[in-house]
């Protein structure tokens, strides 16, 4: 039988893992946005690994459109309250897409009195471009590297070995491509790739567009 500090191990083991695979980008901050803990899915945005964004601030990527809305946050926080708090934000991820989206900061501490973290949750609504700017490729470098290896045959794993990502970074950009493209599966995925011009038509092996 396990004993309590053993078992209280297990758990944090077991609560790491499910938040590592938490699709969307996710982190938790202290009360000022530096960053204590990120899964890959937060990672994969800054071009990062998820130890290298330990200290740097939420806020040095997700820049709000209301910066009135963070000193709101930072006055409730004083007065120990315990809300929701929404932010809109936009940001560059590291293959140079523009986005916008949501930032949700979640209070969460173990008592009332006990100064709060922030779980801090990204919701992706979409890309963006300046006005007047060329729209935004169908795919990013990365992710049409990644579908050039998965026309070829690669698996998930193979594909992160390929790119220097973790499986999970993969699996994350896969399914940025998904929802983007409205594709139900990998097939589609390299389908579509074909059809918009990510990847050459009549190469073998498979080779995204201007390389």
């Amino acid at each position: 039988m396990e004993s309590a500090p053993e078992a209280a191990v297990v758990w944090r083991n077991r609560a790491l893992t499910l938040f590592d695979r938490i699709p969307m980008p996710v982190a938790v901050c202290d009360v000022h946005g530096a960053i204590v803990l990120a899964n890959p899915a937060m990672a994969t945005e800054w071009g990062a690994t998820p130890g290298g964004l330990r200290g740097r601030n939420v806020l040095d990527r997700f820049r709000p459109q209301e910066p009135t809305q963070i000193e709101r946050i930072a006055q409730a926080l004083r007065l120990r309250h315990r809300s929701r708090y929404p932010v809109s934000v936009r940001w560059d991820t590291a293959d140079g897409v523009r986005r916008q989206g949501e930032l949700t900061a979640d209070p969460v501490s173990d008592s009332v009195e006990a100064t709060p973290a922030l779980l801090v949750l990204v919701r992706v609504l979409g890309e963006c471009r300046p006005d007047g700017a060329a729209a935004a490729p169908p795919a990013s470098p990365a992710e049409a590297r990644i579908l050039a290896l998965l026309a070829g045959g690669a698996t998930t794993a193979r594909a992160a070995r390929e790119t220097g990502l973790t499986v999970d970074g993969v699996t994350y950009h896969l399914r940025r491509l998904s929802q983007r493209w409205g594709a139900a599966n990998r097939t589609e995925l390299v389908a579509r790739a074909y059809a918009l011009g990510v990847l050459m038509p009549g190469v073998w092996p498979p080779e995204a567009a201007g390389r």
